[in-house]
């Protein structure tokens, strides 16, 4: 583990009780969760896999859309965030809910139908190999859905881009990647690669662009010459 890593687990561990709160009350993200599901599109019965699940905020929205025979299995590397999810989960009774400690870049997992991220691509070195990997282990016809913040490009929301940086920048954990001069552009250009790459692997993509243009929702169905393309591409 990086110093790096190990400067972002014990950041978000020690804010893990407000960070659910912000996660679970801020005004619009309720809808912004329904959004990416939707575009998710998980059905009854289903496995579905959140990388960087959190403090586990979807799961009551995933657990209604795959039913008491579906399955949610929450992925986080960060044991405070962890103990929150696993907490409610207990709480709420959950049985068909768990959560994981792993690396969303080598999910602790062999399949699922689909994969759920939100505001996980900026956090991501190389955000566009883990939209790969997440499309090898749905598999052809298998969901993916990402949701994430980032600088708007709307004329109502572009006014807003200053104040945004400056969050960004404040809640990032210290020794967080390269670039830390300008979070926000690295934070940018991370949510294109992951939004662009998830655009070339599937088909029927569902786009969805709220809260003044600062958050956007893209969700599709893997595309079978995809999967094979890419593992031609390593050989395996």
């Amino acid at each position: 583990m990086t110093d790096g890593t190990a400067a972002t687990q014990e950041f978000y561990s020690r804010y893990a009780t407000v960070y659910d709160l912000v996660a679970r009350r801020t005004p619009g993200v309720a809808d912004l969760r329904e959004s990416v599901i939707a575009a998710l599109d998980p059905q009854p019965g289903d496995t579905v896999v959140e990388m960087g699940c959190g403090t586990g905020a979807n799961f009551p929205h995933l657990r209604e859309r795959v039913g008491p025979s579906g399955t949610v299995v929450g992925v986080d590397f960060t044991p405070g965030v962890l103990a929150v999810a696993r907490d409610r989960v207990e709480r709420e009774g959950w049985e068909n809910v768990h959560v994981v400690r792993g690396d969303a870049t080598r999910p602790p997992l062999c399949e699922a139908d689909a994969v759920l991220a939100t505001f996980v691509s900026g956090m991501l070195p190389d955000p566009a190999a883990a939209v790969r990997t997440w499309a090898t282990l749905v598999g052809p016809d298998g969901r993916l859905a990402l949701g994430d913040l980032g600088r708007s490009t709307s004329p109502l929301g572009r006014p807003l881009n200053a104040v945004f940086a400056g969050l960004v920048r404040a809640t990032t954990p210290p020794g967080g990647g390269r670039r830390m001069d300008s979070p926000a552009t690295l934070l940018d250009e991370r949510l294109v690669a992951a939004h662009s790459e998830l655009e070339r692997l599937c088909t029927g993509v569902r786009r969805d662009v709220r809260a003044l243009g600062f958050a956007r929702v893209r969700g599709g169905r893997v595309r079978e010459d995809a999967v094979e393309s890419e593992a031609n591409r390593d050989g395996t």
